[in-house]
């Protein structure tokens, strides 16, 4: 697993006289790495929250918190001592994250911000559950001898490799923060749009100077802990502080086996992009952030300048872009020292990477959907060549003023990027805004260093990898969706819907299975035209609560695919095969869905600026047969949904997809109307 970091400390052996213990001392090195690592971050999260003020100070609140961690650590079965079962089994669903469990949390305040040691562990689920909750959720997707022999499978893994898999995931989950998150590392992009109707100014400078010094606000906010968290109408989400200090600042380094992810300390300049060309430009000057005029200004003198790109430099982004091996490599033999080491540097210290488009993107034209087509697919992979993939996100610009966020995964997850994306957009429009003639506002020093020009010196055979990586380079509610994808290809598929777990101290996503017994069964009743009304809704609402009781048990830490994950990982650093892992983890998603929700509801006034509405966010598909659909709710008028596929799949088509998505949505609509009961008005 390229993915995963090492993770077996122990090698033992059951015997007749006892237990035969054996040490792996460079994976017990990791283990203790791993753990070493959370305790650093609690430390200096102690440190932080003290000096800023944002840590409980009365003395009932310091007491919560020194129980909350010691009965964290030393309780392995449940660390919630109870609490999470107690929600499963009482909350609905439209409560489960309300105020009053994040203050049981956080102490004296409740908004958490950035403090994470407040929060339980998350707990290893249990053998038996997670194979029970496996085979429920394959069952409507096979026939009664396949469900046979993956039951077969399941039980023998749960009797024999299971249970010593279960000791090494069940020891690190005692010394690490979590015991998922430091593996989980996707290659995963995602992107995020600019307003659906409206452009605040057509300048890309103007809109570029605004956006950038917004980004840069939402840093100095992240550093001095003043983010709230996660605000949902009667929801308070706690933020993950190991997601949120990895946002700047972060890149991606490529390795021969495995990719490792470098923080470096806030940089005072970004990184960008333009006709080939890289540049650095300051962000900073005497101490003080730039204006956004001032920024504009920088960025209108990479604009206007005219220079060809270096010998080797136009394409070079692609390495990125291309298999992680190649890129490693090149990166030992041909960036390792002299300017292209320097240059590098720049790039991958910078605290963003910006990407500025000479093209036109958003709704234009009389064709409205071919046009955000174009711009969605130009955010997620844009040429291939005009990202820096590795960056933990990249800004585009395009010439006409709009803008978009293309993110890497490894470091964070969509929400995250999302919730700093509706800062930058309300910030940019709300509070910073533009003068009569579309440019920032402000004055300029005139002192300001201008750009600097990035140098390269890259040689034929590091031209000829990059040319590479450009040719292998490949474009590419719920229940809605199962009848949509019914509708589409006449079959249900393994469905992954992404579920947040920031209940729990460095929490990041599980999966909803969401293609169940009963949304299977809802289906087939709606196509068959033979069940009434009543019937299919009776039908809907068993799907629909048993969708939520799933939901409830991924956000709770009893989700099964991130524990199947690491029962793989140990497997595989053990030298133990398993039939069954090996299986389930080959398991295609071909429908991978996930819902973007507006986060910050108080920075947007939709009743007087109705027209200040985002396409919301995107990503691409899993399978090569499969669909991403991303969807976001605006309002209480408007959904939005992002569907992408591989052209080079004959059994794929987005269009397609979005008609019978469409399709699927008004014939729910029209199950809940008075005159729905009838099956010929369905």
């Amino acid at each position: 697993m390229a993915e995963a970091h090492q993770a077996v400390a122990f090698q033992f052996t059951l015997t007749p006289e006892g237990i035969d213990l054996q040490l792996s001392h460079e994976a017990l090195r990791q283990i203790y790495l791993s753990g070493l690592r959370s305790w650093r971050k609690r430390l200096t999260r102690v440190k932080n929250s003290v000096i800023t003020g944002v840590y409980p100070a009365s003395p009932s609140s310091w007491l919560f918190v020194v129980i909350a961690i010691l009965a964290t650590m030393y309780t392995r079965s449940d660390p919630s001592m109870g609490l999470i079962e107690k929600i499963q089994e009482h909350l609905p669903a439209s409560l489960f994250s309300s105020q009053g469990l994040v203050r049981l949390f956080s102490g004296r305040k409740p908004l958490l911000y950035s403090y994470q040691s407040c929060l339980p562990h998350l707990p290893v689920p249990g053998i038996q559950d997670t194979m029970k909750r496996y085979l429920e959720s394959v069952r409507p997707l096979l026939d009664d001898s396949q469900f046979q022999r993956m039951s077969a499978l399941s039980k023998d893994f749960e009797r024999g490799l299971g249970p010593k898999l279960q000791w090494y995931l069940r020891l690190k989950a005692l010394w690490a923060a979590n015991y998922v998150s430091d593996w989980w590392l996707s290659l995963s992009l995602s992107l995020s749009q600019d307003f659906l109707y409206v452009t605040p100014t057509p300048i890309a400078a103007a809109r570029a100077g605004n956006a950038i010094h917004a980004f840069l606000l939402y840093r100095r906010k992240l550093n001095r802990e003043e983010l709230k968290p996660s605000m949902v109408p009667g929801t308070i989400i706690p933020l993950c502080s190991a997601q949120w200090e990895r946002m700047f600042n972060t890149c991606r380094i490529p390795g021969e086996e495995t990719d490792s992810l470098q923080h470096f300390s806030d940089s005072k300049h970004v990184a960008v992009f333009h006709r080939g060309r890289f540049w650095r430009v300051w962000v900073y000057h005497g101490g003080r952030l730039l204006s956004p005029r001032e920024i504009e200004t920088q960025i209108q003198h990479i604009l206007d300048d005219d220079s060809d790109p270096q010998p080797g430099e136009e394409k070079l982004a692609a390495l990125t872009a291309g298999e992680r091996v190649p890129w490693a490599k090149a990166r030992k033999s041909y960036f390792r020292s002299g300017r292209n080491r320097q240059s590098l540097d720049i790039i991958e210290k910078a605290a963003f990477f910006v990407s500025l488009d000479d093209g036109e993107q958003g709704m234009l034209g009389e064709d409205p959907g071919k046009s955000l087509d174009a711009y969605a697919k130009s955010l997620l992979h844009g040429n291939c060549d005009d990202r820096w993939f590795d960056k933990s996100f990249t800004f585009v610009v395009y010439s006409n003023g709009k803008i978009g966020l293309n993110a890497e995964h490894s470091w964070a997850d969509a929400p995250v990027v999302a919730h700093l994306w509706e800062f930058v957009l309300a910030v940019d429009s709300f509070q910073l805004g533009y003068n009569e003639e579309g440019h920032c506002k402000g004055a300029v020093d005139p002192s300001i260093r201008p750009p600097q020009r990035l140098s390269w010196d890259i040689p034929k055979e590091c031209q000829d990898v990059i040319s590479r990586s450009v040719s292998i380079h490949l474009s590419p509610s719920l229940i809605a969706l199962q009848l949509a994808h019914y509708r589409d290809k006449g079959k249900f598929c393994l469905t992954y819907e992404a579920s947040m777990t920031r209940l729990f101290r460095e929490g990041r996503t599980e999966t909803v299975r969401s293609c169940t017994s009963e949304s299977c069964a809802f289906v087939r009743a709606l196509e068959s035209h033979e069940t009434e009304g009543a019937e299919l809704l009776r039908l809907f609402r068993l799907a629909a609560e048993r969708h939520q009781q799933l939901y409830r048990l991924a956000m709770t830490g009893s989700g099964i695919d991130r524990h199947l994950f690491c029962l793989y990982v140990v497997s595989k650093y053990l030298g133990e095969e398993s039939p069954f892992l090996r299986e389930v983890l080959s398991e295609p998603w071909r429908l991978s869905t996930s819902q973007t929700p507006v986060q910050q509801v108080e920075l947007f006034d939709l009743v007087n600026h109705p027209d200040y509405i985002s396409c919301g966010g995107g990503f691409g598909p899993v399978a090569d047969d499969g669909y991403g659909v991303s969807y976001i709710i605006v309002g209480e008028n408007l959904m939005n949904f992002h569907v992408s596929s591989k052209i080079s799949s004959p059994e794929t088509d987005s269009h397609r997809f979005g008609s019978h998505i469409r399709q699927s949505l008004l014939d729910l609509v029209s199950l809940f109307k008075p005159e729905g009961s009838s099956k010929k008005q369905l």
